[in-house]
């Protein structure tokens, strides 16, 4: 546990040394163009010593773009693309792992379950919400719990249920919320890192945290509606 505190804290140190010349630039293009630079290069490094978790991510992606349907593969092709890149940016986090495992996987699977235009609701929303309570469990289980591991998490669950809310919740208020709960911590922490030149935490409550309540509540909503619940377009 000593040694994977250690490991997490050089992997923030190399971050926050990031955002800390950002912010000494007062943020004008030419410290971004360093910024990006900098990361850059330490993404590529990452990955040539991670050539295992390189080759699962692009097998996953493959698969994921292959089986994407309907009418829209396009966008659905878009959607991998960038969880692709993202994820291929960011195998620093994995620290000393040198393979994703499976509870990185399945979350990298919830992200993309918009790309597979489901068009049951119910059946969707109950798959998100069993791998988010399957992934996390697993790798602490396994001891494979990483920064990776983390942040695709929060991101998977951010970008998966703001999207089912605004495609298959009817009510209004209900897409609101889900938008706020997401949305609102993630903005507000990565505004507050790039501003203060350090990466912060979005606080984490004791008892219950909104965004784990309202996955809860669009799923029962969901499946207490019969027969498919993506959201009805007007015909005119």
């Amino acid at each position: 546990m000593l040694t994977s505190a250690r490991r997490c804290s050089a992997s923030r140190a190399a971050t926050n040394e990031l955002l800390a010349e950002l912010r000494t630039g007062r943020w004008r293009p030419r410290a971004w163009g360093r910024f990006i630079g900098r990361a850059a290069v330490l993404s590529w490094t990452a990955a040539q010593h991670r050539p295992r978790a390189v080759a699962e991510i692009a097998a996953v992606h493959a698969a994921l773009a292959a089986l994407s349907r309907g009418k829209r593969r396009t966008s659905s092709g878009y959607w991998v693309a960038i969880s692709w890149a993202l994820s291929t940016t960011h195998l620093g986090l994995l620290e000393s792992n040198r393979s994703l495992g499976v509870a990185n996987i399945m979350t990298l699977l919830r992200a993309n379950l918009p790309a597979m235009r489901p068009r049951d609701g119910r059946l969707c929303a109950a798959a998100a919400l069993a791998s988010d309570l399957v992934d996390g469990r697993l790798a602490r289980w396994r001891h494979t719990a990483t920064p990776f591991g983390q942040y695709a998490d929060s991101i998977a669950d951010a970008v998966f249920w703001t999207w089912f809310a605004f495609r298959h919740e009817t009510d209004p208020r209900m897409r609101l919320l889900a938008l706020g709960s997401w949305t609102i911590p993630a903005v507000t922490v990565m505004v507050t890192s790039v501003a203060g030149g350090r990466m912060v935490d979005a606080p984490r409550p004791v008892v219950a945290r909104p965004a784990a309540l309202m996955q809860i509540v669009l799923t029962i909503r969901a499946l207490s509606r019969p027969g498919t619940t993506q959201r009805p377009v007007a015909v005119r």
